[in-house]
């Protein structure tokens, strides 16, 4: 049942769907009444985060189904998937398509941080990933139904290089290319390969912006990546053409949250030590003589 603030209208409690799953996570699981003048989304987010953070949510906890989060907090489907966009990229939670969404166990650091003399690169890596989530996801679709044998073999070597250059610190950006090239190819579609042979490795994140590399030691972020790919090609392998659109959108859609949070952090960055300048006493060089 809704807590209740004074001011603001209130939620009737919540249907037996939200209640069951309200109790599968420990109870923990309350809505808030609808926001208004804030954003939707940042509302749950920072909700929700609150929850596990302060372990009401605790590591392995699964959260409730999308649409009993929709009946709790009185939102659509659109916010809830965008909300849980944001806890997948700050590391707080994880998706698994057709699973479900669990709490993960917190780690340092939390995203990484952008230097703010790479605002600019990261502006364009935002862009190629719009285009990628666009693309990608249709074309994870298509490869679900009509790939081969033959090609899904191919992304499993790519997927097995990658997890093994992961472990002896090796080239994981080639692994990385190869798998999302070959379900490009697995379309059936030329144009779609040919689009993603034009961007070639530079549509991979970690290889324009030296953070995404340094992040973690590097091998906690690329098994997290590792993961994702390994749901897109399950997806793919059992012929499952939504669950294959879901699992790469998901995967894109985190990259690019991961990077917009780090975005924001270094023009704030930026903007201080900007402000900071401004507002310094001059230097005995910077006084005129008189």
């Amino acid at each position: 049942m809704a807590q209740s603030t004074a001011g603001n209208p209130l939620e009737s409690q919540a249907p037996a769907e939200t209640a069951s799953a309200a109790s599968a996570a420990g109870g923990a699981f309350v809505g808030r009444p609808r926001q208004r003048a804030r954003g939707l989304a940042h509302g749950l987010v920072e909700d929700l985060g609150e929850k596990i953070r302060s372990q009401s949510l605790r590591p392995g906890d699964k959260l409730p189904t999308e649409s009993a989060i929709m009946q709790a907090y009185g939102v659509s489907r659109t916010v809830v998937r965008e909300a849980l966009s944001k806890l997948q990229a700050g590391g707080l939670v994880e998706t698994l398509h057709g699973v479900g969404t669990f709490v993960l166990q917190p780690r340092a650091g939390g995203v990484f941080r952008l230097d703010p003399g790479e605002i600019a690169a990261s502006v364009d890596v935002l862009a190629v990933l719009e285009l990628r989530i666009s693309l990608e996801t249709e074309s994870a679709g298509l490869a679900a139904s009509r790939r081969t044998d033959e090609q899904l073999i191919a992304m499993r070597q790519a997927l097995d290089d990658f997890e093994r250059n992961v472990v002896v610190a090796g080239d994981t950006v080639g692994p990385d290319f190869r798998f999302h090239l070959q379900i490009a190819e697995s379309t059936g579609n030329p144009y779609f390969a040919d689009i993603m042979r034009h961007l070639g490795t530079t549509l991979i994140p970690r290889t324009r912006i030296s953070a995404i590399r340094t992040h973690e030691g590097g091998a906690p972020y690329l098994n997290r990546v590792n993961r994702e790919h390994e749901e897109i090609y399950a997806a793919i392998a059992r012929r499952d053409p939504e669950s294959a659109r879901a699992a790469m959108r998901i995967h894109l859609t985190n990259s690019r949250e991961r990077l917009r949070l780090a975005q924001e952090a270094a023009q704030q960055q930026k903007a201080k030590a900007d402000a900071a300048a401004g507002t310094a006493a001059p230097s005995p060089d910077d006084i005129p003589s008189s």
